[in-house]
């Protein structure tokens, strides 16, 4: 790897865990404080109306997905008429989008008191009419970001991203301290990500020589974006079956106040896989220049090592949650919600752990292309999920929804993700995971040890002692990290070719570009 792309991608993945680190602390403060402050039934409809505005999502149809794909691609090889036409192209689609979304957010919020348990109507409607309107009108921006993470810049969102969500922060506590209500942060919340996008278009007309205008608007190049596009939304139906459905289907069954419970332990594992895909979201341009470039013996190696780097990040953060999530939950939202969303957090913990540990796996795929039957296997997983989660939240509440959510996810990642990816890049399962996983669960150890000694010491009930048992199991995990995977190399890693050593499956792929 050159130097150059050594340090491009370190700024891409420091500013990505930056933007995570800010997003959590804003996240950690905030959420406690609007949660007094409006109450478990306003704050479970704030969760419930971005739950519903967040199967918004499907109407991406996999646009945005492919202008990361084809701008990564075009821009190796500088084929600067292709890549104006798939930004031209994308833009045009995703305005008609919008303004379709624009619609429904009307239609929507004149429906919502007779498909969900709400408390307030009139302030039901108006939530749903602002977030709703906001993610439609900011849907051309979505290209935006797209062609800012096709050309590899992601420290340059990564950075916008920081500074608006420390603005919205502010905002907020002043708008609540200052006797405002649930409106006023929909509000606040709706105006700053078109802000955002303001910026991002701003800094893709300064970094690229982008060619406007309807010529560029093909329907060759809309053809192009479709066939990609629709085994992504596919995928991103399935996204939203497994994991935005939950609010929904509580919200429907029971009430927008077990909304709240659930949510508070899916938070916390949504704040552990974030930081993962912060760093994961630099492998599908990679992966697509490298498939641009036939690279695939490169390919490979970052198939590895990505997931290796994924399970380094996601491993010690579900080990500590496991530990210790019942005094983060008492500390964060208080004692009242540790009985009912720590078993929540629990049940969605483990399969999300080995969903993040292979989440370069994914990346790959949409980076050549290859993402068909990754849409396939999920798209049945999310069916499963929704059914599993209606029938089991009937009878068990909102432990039953979670259940309804892990077994089938368990299953994706257990039985699926490393056999297919082996496969397709011709590599033995054995050794795919004996090379990018052996390490990390090793590492791990001493840090468990030190976390369930410090336990067995003193159980924190503060946001003092949770401070210093995470920083110190914290920093004996980054020592021996630091030890083993930087002075000395990582285990069994380096200490010789990323080519296989083993005897190979008879499935090696010799081409990729756009079969299958």
């Amino acid at each position: 790897m050159k130097h150059l792309d050594k340090i491009e991608i370190l700024k891409n993945v420091a500013s990505g865990w930056f933007g995570f680190v800010v997003n959590v602390a804003t996240g950690l403060l905030l959420s406690p404080y609007i949660l007094h402050r409006l109450g478990d039934d306003a704050f479970g409809l704030w969760v419930l109306v971005f739950a519903i505005t967040g199967y918004y999502g499907l109407f991406d149809f996999g646009i945005r997905s492919s202008v990361v794909r084809y701008v990564a691609k075009f821009n190796a090889v500088n084929d600067r008429e292709h890549l104006d036409q798939i930004i031209n192209t994308s833009l045009f689609s995703y305005s008609c989008v919008g303004f379709l979304l624009v619609l429904l957010t009307i239609v929507g919020a004149l429906f919502i008191q007779k498909l969900f348990h709400v408390p307030d109507i009139y302030q039901a409607r108006l939530l749903f009419l602002m977030v709703g309107g906001s993610l439609a009108v900011g849907f051309p921006f979505a290209v935006i970001a797209g062609i800012l993470e096709g050309i590899q810049k992601f420290y340059i969102s990564n950075l916008t991203n920081v500074t608006t969500t420390i603005l919205r922060a502010l905002l907020i506590v002043v708008a609540l301290h200052y006797g405002y209500g649930l409106l006023t942060i929909a509000a606040i919340t709706a105006v700053i990500p078109l802000t955002n996008g303001v910026v991002n278009t701003i800094n893709v007309l300064r970094l690229t020589p982008l060619r406007l205008g309807r010529r560029f608007v093909t329907m060759g190049t809309f053809k192009t974006i479709f066939n990609y596009g629709s085994v992504t939304f596919m995928v991103s139906l399935a996204s939203r079956l497994r994991f935005k459905s939950d609010a929904v289907i509580i919200g429907s069954f029971i009430s927008a106040a077990a909304v709240t419970q659930f949510a508070i332990g899916s938070r916390l594992v949504d704040y552990a896989t974030d930081m993962v895909d912060s760093l994961a979201q630099i492998f599908t341009p990679m992966s697509s220049h490298l498939e641009a470039k036939g690279d695939i013996e490169r390919l490979r190696a970052v198939y590895i090592e990505g997931n290796r780097a994924c399970a380094l990040v996601i491993f010690p953060m579900c080990a500590g949650l496991i530990i210790m999530g019942k005094s983060v939950i008492q500390v964060w939202m208080g004692a009242k919600y540790v009985a009912a969303s720590y078993p929540v957090m629990l049940v969605l913990l483990i399969p999300s752990t080995l969903r993040m540990a292979q989440a370069t796996s994914g990346r790959i795929l949409y980076g050549i292309a290859r993402h068909k039957m990754l849409a396939i296997v999920t798209l049945l997983e999310g069916l499963l999920n929704l059914v599993l989660s209606i029938i089991l939240v009937r009878s068990h509440g909102i432990i039953g929804d979670a259940y309804g959510t892990a077994i089938p996810l368990t299953l994706t990642c257990i039985f699926f993700l490393p056999t297919y990816l082996c496969h397709l890049l011709g590599l033995k399962v054995r050794t795919f995971l004996r090379k990018a996983y052996t390490a990390p669960l090793l590492l791990c150890l001493p840090m468990i040890a030190v976390l369930i000694s410090m336990q067995h010491w003193f159980v924190p009930h503060t946001l003092l002692g949770v401070l210093v048992q995470v920083l110190a199991a914290g920093g004996v995990y980054v020592g021996f990290v630091y030890y083993f995977m930087v002075v000395k190399g990582p285990l069994n890693l380096r200490r010789g070719s990323s080519k296989q050593t083993e005897a190979e499956p008879e499935a090696v792929v010799t081409s990729y570009p756009g079969e299958g």
